[in-house]
């Protein structure tokens, strides 16, 4: 799909991969809206590429409704989903106290990312379905944000590696059931990259991680997970996919 003149919606799009994934896409030609819960971020990045902001919980079906009718009001029904959006966790399942993590932890992670992901994507592709296919027989893409964790999670990472782990398993049934609608779906399983949680760590944690990575020795630049995601757009038969972008890391236990 050529993504010049799509609509577009970028959930997480405020910040961090999901900002540099709206900037990219509107340099492209895209028409996007910048989803988040954050509006004053989600403003800021809206007004930077020429989107529309649009406050939205992507784990709230009332909200996310809301968000696809401000943004198809402004740019038409989108085409394209970059579901970005996601939090991160890290607690052992029994704690240096001898207590057992706290379900909600775990509850809280896997409602985000997982439920909320799929959440997104059932009334994207609702409504995605309904649009007259393209020349090349297409009516859309979307695309999910997994993680390397899903494959080799660290000690504490449970919810975190489980809600991703989710997302990789959906990818190929989703893909096959919505193939009869003409719309693709992959998903990118980044591994450490220079986000702005990650950049708030001390120096010499940020240098250590660098240095795990095989090649290139350094974290990902949000710019290049933006250019694979956009890609995967571009590129008509990438469907059903997990592509994990990481520098050939294989995370350790801890």
């Amino acid at each position: 799909m050529k993504i010049e003149g799509q609509a577009a919606l970028v959930t997480g799009g405020a910040s961090g991969l999901g900002e540099a994934t709206a900037h990219e896409l509107a340099r492209l030609g895209a028409k996007v809206a910048v989803l988040d819960r954050n509006a004053a971020l989600a403003e800021k990045v809206a007004a930077e590429i020429g989107g529309v902001a649009c406050v939205c919980d992507i784990t709230d079906t009332d909200s996310v409704t809301a968000a696809l009718d401000k943004a198809e009001a402004a740019h038409g029904t989108a085409r394209i989903l970059m579901n970005v959006a996601g939090i991160g966790s890290a607690k052992r399942i029994v704690g240096k106290d001898g207590n057992p993590a706290p379900l909600e932890d775990f509850v809280r992670v896997v409602n985000i990312n997982l439920i909320g992901g799929y959440n997104m994507a059932r009334l994207f592709a609702a409504r995605c379905a309904k649009l007259p296919a393209l020349d090349n027989g297409e009516k859309g893409v979307m695309l999910f944000t997994a993680s390397v964790a899903a494959f080799d999670g660290q000690v504490g990472q449970q919810a975190y590696s489980a809600s991703k782990g989710g997302l990789v398993g959906m990818t190929l049934p989703m893909a096959r059931d919505l193939a009869q609608h003409a719309i693709r779906v992959c998903t990118v399983a980044p591994g450490l990259f220079a986000t702005p949680l990650l950049l708030e760590l001390p120096e010499p944690v940020q240098h250590s991680l660098a240095a795990s990575i095989p090649f290139p020795p350094r974290l990902g630049k949000p710019s290049e997970f933006a250019e694979l995601a956009c890609h995967i757009v571009t590129n008509g038969h990438l469907n059903g996919e997990v592509i994990r972008i990481d520098g050939a890391l294989r995370m350790a236990p801890r």
